[in-house]
């Protein structure tokens, strides 16, 4: 079964949408070990280096924005280890679950329609596309 278990995680209601599954997951497999996943993107941090004093600052807001996610987990009494990436979300998310030899991922999706997501992309289509190991994506 599961032993290492990614849920892809960026504070929204999709991330909070996709923790519940993953109580649901660890039910089943209780021996595996839950890890929230941050991507910061690059092209957010400029945002948030304008808005935060201090580097402490920034890491203390991105924590914070994980809270809910790690609440809806540790209610389950599930203990998740928060881990925070920098890059691209979709690839750093892949290369580091296939790093850490997870053997699922979980995302949350935003819902792009078909012109967004041909347009923009959405990550959870580039974790889906690059992923060595299976991925859920909750709706």
């Amino acid at each position: 079964m599961y032993q290492h278990i990614i849920l892809a995680a960026d504070g929204s209601d999709n991330s909070i949408r996709a923790a519940v599954e993953t109580v649901k997951i660890a039910a089943i497999a209780p021996e595996a070990v839950i890890e929230i996943v941050f991507a910061a993107d690059p092209s957010r941090v400029k945002d948030e280096v304008l808005h935060s004093h201090t580097h402490d600052e920034i890491e203390y807001n991105r924590q914070q924005k994980l809270q809910p996610v790690a609440k809806v987990l540790t209610e389950a009494n599930l203990h998740p280890k928060i881990t925070i990436i920098n890059g691209d979300p979709g690839p750093s998310i892949v290369q580091y679950a296939q790093k850490q030899q997870a053997d699922l991922i979980i995302i949350g999706t935003r819902g792009l329609n078909a012109l967004q997501e041909f347009v923009l992309g959405s990550v959870s289509h580039k974790v889906v596309k690059r992923a060595h190991c299976p991925v859920l994506i909750v709706k």
